[in-house]
């Protein structure tokens, strides 16, 4: 009687301990480059939370719990670090998957972690310059000609920057998602085109739910959001024409 061939169950074992051994390798470096990031953010975090106390200029901040001021020194440190190791989180990742990629889909996923950053680092930076100091504005004046003095803890004021932040860098992924779905053909450019008035007005419709209650701050957000829209049916359509054409060269 022949003896089992494990030779397939070993190469297979291997592989996975070698995937394990990488992954391992990229999460290191990962941490090393955020410990040191976060850590001279942690020197530099006073005046990191002097420029975000400028925005809300005419709010007095105060802490309410002895531990606060330090913890929200932290966060923000945090921050700083995620947001300074984002190229090597993104390049680590590309790392990690890419010998396991064909060529069309090394350059499909390529294309998706360069552009996803760029639109999510646009949209932060829209936000923080645009969206932040507008929206504060308005609470603002909502205690004029009242003797209600507008003092915020500096915890919910970080928490606030920080979520509308991080909700105008998704929104600003749209784009991308298209652009994947479409180069997976789940997603068709004629039925962007036909929703188009429906997807105008959803756009609007989040645009007052996330901004405050007038129409100046809901147009700055929604009109971005149309371009967007519009930039993600133009790219859609690049994209399965791309495609469309590939696949008649490979059936020819």
């Amino acid at each position: 009687m022949s003896k089992p061939d494990h030779s397939d169950e070993q190469l297979v074992k291997m592989s996975l301990v070698e995937h394990l051994s990488e992954l391992r390798k990229r999460l290191i470096i990962v941490a090393v480059f955020f410990l040191a990031t976060s850590s001279i953010s942690f020197q530099f975090v006073r005046k990191i939370a002097d420029q975000l106390m400028a925005l809300g200029n005419g709010f007095r901040f105060v802490y309410l719990a002895p531990s606060e001021l330090f913890m929200q020194y932290f966060y923000l440190s945090i921050i700083c670090g995620v947001v300074l190791t984002s190229p090597v989180i993104v390049y680590e990742i590309w790392r990690f998957i890419c010998p396991g990629l064909k060529k069309q889909e090394k350059r499909a996923i390529c294309y998706a972690l360069l552009s996803g950053f760029a639109f999510f680092a646009l949209g932060a930076v829209f936000a923080y310059y645009v969206m932040v100091p507008i929206m504060l504005q308005f609470f603002l004046n909502m205690s004029s000609g009242i003797s209600i003095e507008p003092m915020i803890s500096f915890a919910n004021y970080v928490g606030f920057i920080s979520s509308t932040i991080l909700t105008f860098g998704l929104v600003f992924e749209m784009p991308v998602v298209v652009m994947t779905l479409t180069r997976l053909g789940l997603l068709k450019p004629k039925w962007l085109t036909k929703n188009r008035g429906a997807a105008i007005l959803v756009i609007f419709v989040v645009a007052a739910i996330i901004t405050p209650p007038d129409v100046v701050s809901q147009t700055l957000v929604a009109v971005p959001m149309v371009i967007l829209y519009e930039l993600s049916v133009v790219l859609s359509k690049a994209i399965f024409v791309r495609r469309q054409n590939r696949q008649q060269q490979l059936e020819a």
